[in-house]
């Protein structure tokens, strides 16, 4: 006979486990021990609460059958998955818009992990500064003919965490193929 913790796991392992699940069980004691700055406190409440009665609800009604739903507000934060999935299709698709029939290149700006408790404790200046600096290196690069002679447009997106959701600030900039030379001319390395 199994026991009540097997039975537990395995229910635990037939659930796709969420970020909002570890917020509702971790959070609590982990806001005893660490620390939060005011907006990651916001942002954890938010995706812990997020399209639960925490957060209010709606009422709506079939004008067919008269079947009532019910739906959940969500937080509305950028940092939550679960009601950010359809405003990043949305940036997407309007990334599309602007899109040129030209190749582009993806290229990340990482920082030092021993920077890391700097950037954290200093966040606006840094992520600004990183910003910064991708943006001259860029355009100082692209303007030296040595290597494409041409001023480069870019889409330039700061991510803040890694793969594993920890603390890893880096810029993926999607940058173009090509440029306009100083006549506004487009020019790419296929180009002399």
């Amino acid at each position: 006979m199994p026991s009540d913790q097997y039975k537990r796991m395995v229910v635990c392992m037939d659930k796709k486990i969420t970020v909002q699940d570890v917020f509702q069980q971790f959070l609590p004691k982990y806001s005893e021990v660490h620390r939060f700055s005011s907006q990651q406190q916001l942002t954890a409440l938010g995706i812990s609460k997020c399209r639960t009665i925490e957060m209010s609800a709606n009422l709506s009604e079939c004008e067919d059958c008269h079947r009532k739903y019910i739906h959940y507000n969500s937080c509305k934060n950028r940092h939550c998955p679960m009601c950010q999935g359809m405003e990043v299709d949305e940036w997407i698709d309007k990334q599309q818009e602007n899109v040129l029939d030209v190749p582009y290149f993806h290229t990340v700006f990482t920082v030092p992990k021993e920077l890391y408790p700097l950037m954290y404790c200093n966040q606006k200046l840094l992520y600004d500064t990183l910003y910064h600096v991708a943006h001259q290196t860029m355009m100082e690069l692209s303007a030296d003919p040595k290597y494409l002679g041409a001023k480069i447009g870019y889409i330039c997106v700061l991510h803040t965490w890694g793969s594993r959701l920890n603390y890893h600030p880096h810029l993926h900039m999607i940058l173009l193929g090509g440029g306009l030379d100083t006549a506004n001319q487009w020019k790419d390395k296929g180009q002399t």
